[in-house]
């Protein structure tokens, strides 16, 4: 019997590639429902029904646990249900899942919030905030640290390949417009082009790229976006 088809809530950003780039790289089928968060698409009623936190990516599996519909909002859960559905990129030994889930949840705690800040200080702030600018644009660089140090001496993040470096790619190609220098980190930045070589990640990557735009100048997209309301 054929799987029926993931159906994916999403919009091209760093945490709807995670996503995108798993379902790429496992061949699973699925169906994008676009969810654009500069318009406003996040605060809709049926879209909230399956993610209460007005935050995309969610998806909503057909054929879940038992055979009845499941629908998981936040990346890292998907990443976490997909890989066990699957057997894919989430290892069964438990040393391995745990090596695995803390660079998850580090990634989901640090280097993507905090990422994210210093796009927001550094791009979109209406004010210059020196302070705010400072404190993330450092902290980012600490994080790009502790990841350069961890792949050292392997070549990706917890082992073998993984949903870690799938959660952490998206994030990791913007480092230029997070004020990085690529001499700082050179193993990230080896890992990072191995991990861009990969044609299901660059697939995932591709997923309605047309729709992703620069939003400095849109004052109503930056306002629904950073002032967490409607249109």
């Amino acid at each position: 019997m054929a799987q029926q088809p993931i159906e994916l809530h999403y919009w091209p950003t760093p945490n709807g590639w995670k996503v995108t780039i798993f379902l790429e790289e496992a061949a699973l089928p699925y169906n994008v429902t676009f969810v654009d968060i500069g318009a406003g698409d996040q605060f809709k009623p049926e879209f909230l029904a399956i993610s209460p936190n007005n935050r995309m990516p969610a998806i909503v599996d057909p054929d879940g646990p038992g055979g009845t519909p499941i629908s998981i909002f936040e990346s890292g859960a998907i990443l976490q249900y997909l890989g066990r559905k699957t057997s894919q990129f989430y290892p069964d030994d438990e040393r391995q899942r745990v090596e695995v889930d803390q660079w998850l949840m580090w990634q989901m705690g640090g280097f993507g919030p905090m990422l994210g800040q210093n796009h927001h200080f550094n791009q979109y702030a209406p004010e210059d905030v020196p302070y705010a600018k400072k404190r993330y644009t450092d902290e980012t660089h600490r994080l790009y640290g502790v990841l350069n140090k961890q792949l050292a001496d392997r070549e990706f993040v917890a082992g073998d390949y993984s949903i870690a470096d799938m959660a952490m790619v998206g994030w990791a190609k913007g480092w230029e417009r997070q004020l990085m220098k690529a001499e700082d980190f050179p193993h990230v930045m080896r890992w990072l082009d191995t991990m861009l070589a990969r044609p299901a990640v660059q697939r995932g990557l591709a997923v309605a790229q047309d729709k992703r735009t620069d939003i400095s100048d849109d004052d109503q997209a930056k306002s629904v976006l950073f002032g967490q309301r409607a249109r």
